[in-house]
């Protein structure tokens, strides 16, 4: 499993994970995981955070969508996991992603806040706005329009999204909820349509901004793509 590291100091981590690989395992295959990596390369992390059920989570303070590429930080230690969680739950961790939806967006910019349910008719999908069932919880992404296009005769737009809060799918959920789904989404746009040269969902993490240990402030970036490049010339 080739994977990068981006950032590393004492405490902390931070990986660019490629797009198709798990972060932890589902507890129902053998396929591998970024945990694995960690478990191989980083064994005194073996312990590190907090365990779900069966599965192991070495270092694990947020995750990605196993079609999501992108910044992924993990903890060295306990203390640093603490840490970590802690500036992800006060929303002091500034995350940014880039993604290819369908269509064109009309606003330039705006803010969906839109609480995030479960959906009634796929276990695996979440919903928000009306229709969706269980605990509703608060969900924000700012959104800012970088591109419009044309490709293949369909309409796409390219955007920079901050995700104000963590819920599970959120970027994918909300977009789908502006009736702009990520381009490539199999789960949330099956019949959608892809640009030409990207066969994966259209969503990277670009970077994240987050405080060490020693209080200084950290940026760490993920190279764009190079299959959004092309697209988005």
């Amino acid at each position: 499993m080739g994977i990068k590291i981006i950032y590393e100091d004492k405490d902390i981590l931070a990986i660019d994970k490629p797009s198709g690989i798990l972060v932890h395992r589902d507890g129902k295959s053998k396929e591998k995981a970024i945990t694995d990596w960690v478990m191989k390369n980083y064994p005194k992390m073996k312990n590190v955070g907090e365990p779900m059920g069966e599965i192991d989570r070495p270092g694990i303070v947020h995750r990605l969508d196993r079609e999501t590429s992108g910044v992924l930080l993990l903890a060295k230690n306990q203390k640093a996991h603490e840490f970590l969680k802690n500036q992800f739950a006060e929303r002091e961790i500034k995350k940014t992603y880039i993604a290819i939806v369908d269509g064109w967006v009309k606003l330039d910019h705006g803010v969906i806040n839109k609480p995030i349910g479960r959906s009634p008719s796929d276990f695996r999908r979440r919903l928000a706005g009306r229709g969706a069932k269980g605990v509703m919880r608060e969900a924000i992404t700012e959104y800012r329009v970088v591109k419009r296009f044309i490709d293949k005769k369909n309409k796409f737009t390219y955007l920079e999204l901050h995700p104000k809060t963590g819920r599970t799918h959120q970027i994918r959920v909300h977009m789908k909820f502006l009736n702009h789904p990520v381009a490539c989404d199999s789960l949330y746009n099956p019949s959608g349509s892809c640009p030409k040269g990207i066969s994966r969902l259209a969503l990277h993490a670009k970077s994240i901004e987050f405080k060490n240990l020693k209080g200084k402030v950290v940026k760490i970036e993920s190279p764009i793509p190079g299959e959004f490049k092309k697209v988005v010339k």
